[in-house]
């Protein structure tokens, strides 16, 4: 009673990725300015979100371990100070380039880490 359809073949497929391809390529790329804009407002979601999911979790560990041990309210402040302090830390981290890991820094640009000196021996040569 049901008639199925023949699954579609790969070429087909390859066909609609191939146009799916030139019209991508031919696409009108987006402008400087647009881009910047857009790359700054991702950076400022992402430096809120920083801080507010470090102190989510800091005040959702305090609420529940003064559940458990009945402390209420002095490790939920405590766990919010830690929280607070995570999440600075974090967005520190985030704008002065220091990424995932402590004490060590971006590595510059490949070109301008290294200034070949010359060797004073060489110019009397």
């Amino acid at each position: 009673m049901t008639e199925r359809k023949p699954p579609h073949s790969l070429a087909a497929l390859d066909a609609r990725v191939r146009e799916a391809q030139s019209r991508q390529a031919g696409a009108k790329p987006r402008e400087p300015a647009q881009a910047a804009g857009a790359s700054a407002l991702g950076f400022a979601w992402r430096v809120g979100l920083e801080l507010v999911s470090a102190l989510v979790v800091g005040v959702a560990i305090g609420y529940l371990l003064d559940r458990w041990l009945g402390t209420k309210p002095w490790l939920l402040i405590l766990f919010f100070v830690l929280g607070s302090a995570a999440g600075l830390l974090n967005v520190f981290r985030l704008t002065s380039g220091l990424g995932g890991t402590v004490g060590y820094r971006k590595t510059p640009e490949a070109g301008a880490a290294t200034q070949h000196r010359g060797n004073d021996d060489d110019e009397d040569q």
